[in-house]
């Protein structure tokens, strides 16, 4: 999977903003913290979900369950808007 290139991701901040191109089905603007960041930095490439969670523990110390809790949450309303090209 990767991010559909009807969408754009600016850091500003320490805050993640993902907006989509008129291109995009969806219209509005996702804002996230820089674990959004991380998970989208990693999508502009193909990867899979257990390896973004990898990535993730490796760059993060969180709780047992948390990581791979986050990442599929993101995931799935990145999936919802239609920002995962599969």
């Amino acid at each position: 999977m990767r991010l559909n290139k009807d969408y754009l991701v600016h850091f500003a901040g320490g805050e993640t903003v993902l907006v989509p191109t008129g291109k995009a089905a969806f219209s509005g603007v996702v804002r996230g913290n820089k674990t959004l960041g991380a998970v989208l930095e990693l999508l502009k490439n193909d990867t899979t979900e257990a390896e973004i969670v990898a990535a993730m523990k490796a760059r993060f110390d969180a709780p047992e369950g948390a990581v791979e809790s986050d990442v599929e949450k993101a995931l799935g309303e990145l999936r919802k808007i239609g920002a995962l090209e599969e």
